[in-house]
């Protein structure tokens, strides 16, 4: 057995003894899903952080970096400023309220089942991808150093995340992404140091990359400037990776995991410190990567963080290996912790009166199923651009997350226009990305009908044709206006005092009766 295979061998090893250790003693549903309100400030910090660090922040950035320039670190800033805007305006709300998912909030100000069930849909849709990217990860990482089958490397991945959320509960996630969240930065942060001192130093890195970037007659310029892939494409990321977040169900959980309300603030900033460096440690790899292989070398997935330090010797190929699995589990556990405690909520209507044996049963029993069912597409599937992919699934979360702040501060936002603000941004983002995927490509110019005029509006658009857009601008537009129109009943109101109670924020006039 080769030292690259023993390393990823033994930091795998390692995880799963650590949640077979968490496992040692039966515990209750709230301390499952919410670690049993006992997190301190360093604990939310590191389980929040490692669920934004994952794929998209690691090689995501790193692969985009090649082919497109260093303006993609910009998600290091969207990653903060998302941790700290929950932190400061969604979390201790979410704490107050004691929701367990986002959709919940629905509930307890309109009793809406509608309005919870959309949510959980949205976010869903975003954490399907997550929970799909993971194992898939892990399958391509264990095959390719050991040699096994990719569908056994994949089951791998797979029973290593169920087992671990299974028997750890949030409490181990938050333990475990202390760990992965150290050996994610401080590890890739070596490789890349280590590495650039074998390439010659931060100046033959430079002239190399130009180089390589002339011969793929790549503008330097642009590659070189923070605001070189567009400024349409910033704003998309950062409408797509920030204004999501609040939607973002795992951080109601972590909201609702801490020992003391004032943890949460402080526990978001240094949890947006710790993400934000995670894609800046990236994207330096993706430039030592691109200096050596060109933007165009075709490595994709796990291999454009990684090739650099396999190339350079089987201990710095093992820790930058394992530094990517830590990534992907990091985000993989909570997120599926996430799904499973969404889907009981959210979708058994009979789950509030279930005991609390009963719910961490039914906790379980889905992160089992949720998990083999991700495991089985990631097995079909071949996934190229992680960041891409993972954007997207960010801006189907939008419309639920602009949703969920208009009716935490703004009183007057009405049951209708909450659920059709989110029914609209969600379909509206939906079609528009199914339209470019089908119409968007140049042999679409001078077919006819739709196709090409799509393609010609997507054309005069240009960057600005990201779905993010549109899943923001409609429920940003359409929430005030449907509730003009369509203003709170009586019934839907019943819950007005005691909700904005819990918050701390009580408005008195009840002209509405």
């Amino acid at each position: 057995m080769n030292i690259t295979a023993l390393v990823i061998i033994l930091y795998l090893a390692t995880f799963a003894i650590f949640g077979l250790y968490l496992n040692r003693k039966k515990g209750s549903a709230s301390d499952w899903a919410i670690g049993g309100s006992s997190l301190g400030i360093f604990m939310i910090a590191a389980g929040a952080a490692g669920t934004r660090i994952g794929g998209a922040g690691t090689y995501g950035v790193a692969g985009d970096v090649m082919s497109e320039g260093i303006g993609h670190m910009w998600y290091g800033v969207h990653s903060f400023a998302a941790l700290f805007l929950v932190g400061l305006f969604f979390v201790i709300p979410y704490r107050r309220l004691k929701v367990v998912s986002v959709g919940q909030v629905f509930d307890r100000r309109f009793g809406s089942y509608r309005c919870q069930w959309l949510t959980s849909l949205c976010v869903q849709a975003e954490y399907l991808v997550v929970n799909i990217i993971e194992p898939y990860i892990i399958g391509s990482i264990v095959s390719g150093v050991t040699g096994i089958p990719f569908p056994i490397g994949v089951a791998i991945g797979a029973i290593l995340i169920i087992t671990f959320t299974v028997s750890g509960g949030l409490k181990g996630t938050a333990y475990a992404n202390i760990i992965h969240c150290s050996v994610v930065i401080f590890g890739l942060m070596l490789v890349g140091l280590i590495v650039m001192d074998d390439i010659g130093g931060w100046g033959v890195v430079i002239q190399r990359a130009s180089e390589q970037l002339a011969a793929s007659e790549v503008n330097e310029t642009a590659w070189w400037s923070f605001t070189g892939i567009g400024i349409a494409t910033i704003i998309a990321m950062f409408i797509s990776a920030t204004i999501h977040t609040p939607a973002a169900s795992v951080y109601a959980n972590y909201a609702s995991s801490a020992k003391k309300e004032s943890f949460l603030i402080p526990g978001f900033f240094f949890a947006g410190l710790i993400a934000a460096a995670m894609p800046v440690v990236a994207g330096f790899i993706g430039i030592l990567t691109m200096s050596e292989y060109g933007p165009e070398s075709g490595l994709t997935s796990y291999l454009n963080i990684a090739q650099l330090a396999i190339d350079g010797g089987p201990i710095l190929g093992g820790i930058a290996l394992a530094a990517v699995l830590a990534a992907v589990i990091s985000s993989g556990a909570p997120i599926l912790l996430a799904s499973a405690t969404m889907f009981v909520n959210d979708w058994i209507p009979g789950s509030k009166d279930y005991s609390s044996d009963k719910k961490l049963f039914a906790y379980k029993s889905v992160t089992v199923v949720y998990g083999i069912g991700a495991a089985l597409i990631a097995w079909l599937g071949n996934i190229s651009s992680v960041l891409g992919l993972v954007l997207l699934g960010f801006a189907m979360v939008v419309p639920p997350a602009v949703a969920v702040g208009f009716v935490l501060y703004w009183r007057r936002t009405s049951e209708r226009a909450a659920f059709w603000g989110m029914a609209l941004g969600f379909a509206g983002g939906l079609i528009v990305w199914l339209f470019n995927s089908l119409f968007g490509h140049a042999e679409n110019a001078t077919v006819g009908g739709f196709a090409q005029w799509w393609f010609e509006l997507m054309s005069l658009l240009g960057e600005w044709r990201d779905p993010s857009f549109v899943t923001l601008l409609v429920p940003v537009i359409s929430i005030p206006i449907l509730t003009l129109v369509f203003p709170n009943t009586y019934e839907t109101n019943a819950n007005f005092e005691p909700f904005y109670e819990k918050l701390g924020r009580i408005q008195k006039d009840l002209s509405w009766k």
